[in-house]
């Protein structure tokens, strides 16, 4: 799992919001928050909270790889593969949000 391989994380918490799982590290003030949702069809996304400029960092990074909704979302198509090493790096930069900004 991301958090696991990444530094400083620690472990990760799982709630349960707007019900749909999310996972958010433990320890307060390390990273932000990322909400499984499911979609019609089979599709998922990685739901973000959207004020903290994450989906558009995602965006610079991986626009030829990932599918974005907004400011909010990754969206994953049933049809399609996991780019998986692509979803893992997005997930850690996520549960190191506060870390990485602090560190600016």
């Amino acid at each position: 799992m991301a958090a696991e391989e990444t530094r400083g994380v620690g472990a990760i918490a799982e709630t349960v919001k707007w019900g749909n799982p999310s996972f958010t590290p433990e320890k307060p003030k390390i990273g932000s928050s990322v909400r499984l949702e499911n979609r019609a069809g089979g599709d998922m996304a990685l739901m973000f909270i959207c004020h903290t400029g994450l989906v558009d960092e995602f965006r610079e990074i991986y626009a030829d790889v990932l599918t974005f909704e907004g400011n909010r979302a990754i969206v994953l198509r049933a049809n399609e593969k996991l780019p998986e090493n692509e979803l893992r790096h997005c997930v850690a930069l996520a549960f190191t949000y506060h870390l990485r900004k602090r560190a600016r």
